[in-house]
This record gives C-alpha cells, sequence and structure tokens, in this order.
C-alpha cells in the first residue's frame, strides 16, 4: 500500500469514532506523521468542540516536531469561523510543512479556499488521496450539502415469505421478525443517525419509543407524520426521552410528493440524517419518489403466510451479513435522485 493511503486510511478509521455526534459539522479524521512514525491523531469533536485537526495538532507532545511533519485529514481543512477558528490557520502557525487531503470539503464556505490558504502560506498540499473513500466516509454532509436534504436510510425488516406486518395482531406493540442482536444492531443504527422517521399507522400499530435503549449513545430526533395531529400525546413517541418533531398539514401538503417536502424540511432543521423506519405506505412513498440513499433490509426466518408486503424497489446489494438467524442485506440506490 502507498504510504499516503496507508495513512488516510487510518484518518478514515478513527473519523469513525465521532459517528452520531459532530453534525452538522462532518466526522473528520487528522494523523501526524513524522518520518514514518505516528507522532499525533485526532478526530472531530462533539458539534461545538475542537476539530479533527485540533485535536491531532494537540494530541503531539513534542510540538517542534511539527515543522518537519505531514498532515494527513479525511477532508480539506476549514478557512472560516464558525463554532471554531479555521483549522488552516492553525496548520500555517505551527508550520506544519506538508498536508495530505483525502478531499475537497463542497462546503460553500471552503469549496478549495482552506487548501488555496495553506498554498499561500507555502504549505504542500496533496489532494485526492483515497478520494472515493474519503467521499463514501463523508456522504452525510455531502448529500446535506449538495442535495439540500439528510442522507436517507430506509430500514426494515421482512419475513421469510416477504411480509413486514401480520394481517392481524394482538396488541399495540411491535411484532419481532428478527432476533435480538438484529434489534441490538437496530439501535447501535439509532445512535449513529440524527433523525428517525414513521408514519401515522406505525405509531397505532406499534407504539414504539424509537429510541436507544439496547446500546449506549445518544436518541435520535423523532419525526412523525401526522397528517391530522390526531395522534395522542399519551403515545410512547411524544415522551420526554428524546425530541420529537410532529409533521402535519401545517407543515407539509399531503396531497403533493411527500419525500421531497419531508428531505426539504429536515434541511432547514440541520437534520444530516435520517432512518426512515416505515411502515409500508412511508417507506414506498421515498422510494417511489427515488429519494434514499441506502436500504438495511433483515430478514427472518419467521413466515406469516400473510399480511402486509415488503416494500418493493430497485437498488444494488453491497454487502449481505448472517445474525443468527436473520440475514441483513445493504443496498444502495444507484440512480440519480
Amino acid at each position: 500500500m502507498k504510504i499516503h493511503e496507508k495513512y488516510i486510511n487510518r484518518c478514515i478509521e478513527i473519523a469513525k469514532y465521532g459517528l452520531g455526534t459532530t453534525a452538522p459539522n462532518p466526522m473528520v479524521g487528522a494523523v501526524i506523521v513524522h518520518k514514518n512514525r505516528i507522532i499525533g491523531e485526532g478526530y472531530t469533536s462533539p458539534f461545538g468542540g475542537p476539530h479533527a485537526e485540533v485535536n491531532a495538532i494537540q494530541s503531539v507532545v513534542d510540538k517542534a516536531l511539527l515543522k518537519e511533519a505531514t498532515l494527513y485529514v479525511t477532508l480539506e481543512p476549514c478557512s472560516h469561523f464558525g463554532k471554531t477558528p479555521p483549522c488552516s490557520d492553525l496548520i500555517i502557525n505551527y508550520q506544519i510543512p506538508q498536508v495530505v487531503i483525502g478531499t475537497m470539503d463542497i462546503h460553500s464556505k471552503v469549496a478549495g479556499n482552506g487548501i488555496i490558504k495553506l498554498q499561500k502560506a507555502g504549505c504542500n498540499v496533496t489532494v485526492g488521496i483515497l478520494e472515493a473513500a474519503c467521499q463514501e466516509h463523508h456522504k452525510r454532509f455531502f448529500t446535506f450539502h449538495t442535495k439540500k436534504r439528510p442522507y436517507i436510510i430506509l430500514k426494515w425488516a421482512e419475513t421469510a415469505d416477504g411480509f413486514i406486518a401480520p394481517k392481524t395482531r394482538d396488541a399495540q406493540k411491535p411484532v419481532w421478525i428478527t432476533g435480538e442482536f438484529s434489534r441490538q444492531l437496530v439501535h447501535k443504527w439509532r445512535t449513529e443517525e440524527q433523525a428517525i422517521l414513521v408514519g401515522t399507522n406505525t405509531v397505532l400499530d406499534d407504539n414504539p419509543n424509537l429510541t436507544v435503549r439496547d446500546w449506549s449513545g445518544k436518541n435520535p430526533i423523532r419525526i412523525v407524520l401526522d397528517k391530522q395531529n390526531k395522534l395522542s400525546k399519551d403515545l410512547s413517541v411524544f415522551n420526554t426521552e428524546a425530541e420529537t418533531i410532529r409533521l402535519t398539514e401545517n407543515e407539509l401538503n399531503f396531497n403533493e410528493p411527500l419525500a421531497f417536502q419531508i428531505g426539504a424540511f429536515l434541511h432547514k432543521k440541520e437534520i444530516q440524517s435520517v432512518i426512515i423506519e416505515g411502515g409500508l405506505q412511508t417507506l414506498q412513498t421515498f422510494i417511489n419518489e427515488n429519494i434514499w440513499d441506502e436500504a438495511r433490509v433483515f430478514t427472518g426466518k419467521t413466515a406469516f403466510h400473510d399480511g402486509t408486503k415488503a416494500p418493493s424497489f430497485l437498488g444494488k446489494m453491497t454487502s449481505e451479513i448472517v445474525i443468527m438467524d436473520d440475514t441483513l442485506r445493504i443496498y444502495k440506490n444507484q440512480s440519480k435522485h
């Protein structure tokens, strides 16, 4: 492996420690190398805290070595003042002579300005190392800024015979299709995304909490579609465990394509990623409008024989994982959307 790729890979690896905590900032990873030895590492702190480059520089014990070091980073260092000062200024102040960047920042306040600032200060800048991998890593941030909507993840579980819900049920609670380890993974996913969205029927049928209970981490913002504002405040999604946004006909025009409107609304709320947890009508709405990026589909060993059929969609399967008696397949939307 080429030396630059080795260290950018490490940047991507440590950047993932910021998953679910950095938005609306991107989750960046940075590594500082001196004479083929890593002397500092850092990733983006929770929003409002230091960026990856700052944390990496602060982790270096002997700051004198920075004048002979190379800084590796997944994303172009920022060049503007936000919650924190520009990272490019700090790099220049410490006279780090070489910076290797995975991919340019597409945010309008950066968009090459960080690179220009570093070059004008005499820094040797290399851009585009493992660029595709870095863009995939920053998919939430890039989707938010290029498409003006969150990164949208569809998620459901279906039976071996292709149903997501039984024809009848005995109580207002979920009917489990998958095992406990798959359900634990779903809770982990909830900690990694900013929001989770369900429709009215799911709330009425299952009375879900939509919180994190089987994993450690923060609860996502709960988005509930409730056209006529008829859902009772006593339902679990309206408890105090997490923030809930109710979308009624005051916020959305339910006679027009909904997925596009929801994406635009969440963009205004600075929500960079959302899990769509169903049911069928809500999931199919996003599929039919082709406004989705990723689908995570569990298949259990249970059979319902009748009930609500699983959504119909087209996507490219990118991975298949067996979790005890369940199979998880991940799909990507390959069409322009």
